[in-house]
């Protein structure tokens, strides 16, 4: 919780990636709230005032992934609204003449979205959720620590130029709306 709030107010590309790793995370304990508090929570330096506040947090999103049916695989409704978020940006940015550079960054990072998903099943996600699923894919490759190709490296770099840059209008856009 703490790292999340955080995160949400500095880089929402990273809060993003962070969420995704804590529903992964419950679901690597069973979505057990116990065994979270026990075996996760238990080793941060933390209060018991933190540890119980990072407790309800934890629970509040195993409830809500209880009823959302993401249990096993998807992701939470507050995630998905950040992503449609960051998606509508990105069109906006992509149609407005007043972002060259982003533009020209986007057609840079278009081929490595088309070989995305040609190779994965296209199941209907935006340009921005298979940026962001390359780069989770990659974070999870790193943490396993697998080996990960030249052009996979390349890819990821370029990606995350672009992310990166979206992050930076989505935190400028929250401070005062652009213009497009």
């Amino acid at each position: 919780m703490f790292i999340a709030q955080q995160l949400r107010k500095k880089n929402i590309a990273e809060y993003l990636l962070y969420m995704w790793q804590v529903e992964d995370t419950i679901r690597a304990f069973g979505c057990s709230l116990s065994r979270i508090r026990r075996e996760y929570i238990a080793r941060f330096d933390y209060s018991d005032e933190q540890k119980e506040e990072e407790t309800d947090w934890f629970g509040n999103l195993i409830r809500m992934m209880n009823e959302e049916g993401c249990r096993e695989r998807g992701h939470l409704q507050i995630n998905k609204v950040v992503m449609q978020q960051l998606e509508e940006l990105h069109a906006q940015l992509l149609q407005s003449p007043k972002y060259p550079f982003y533009n020209s960054e986007y057609y840079k990072v278009l081929p490595f979205i088309v070989e995305l998903r040609h190779r994965g099943a296209d199941n209907g996600e935006g340009e921005v959720e298979t940026c962001f699923n390359s780069l989770y894919g990659l974070m999870m490759l790193r943490l396993g620590k697998k080996e990960v190709s030249p052009a996979t490296e390349h890819a990821a770099k370029e990606i995350s130029t672009l992310v990166g840059m979206l992050n930076d209008y989505y935190m400028k856009d929250r401070e005062e709306p652009l213009e497009f």
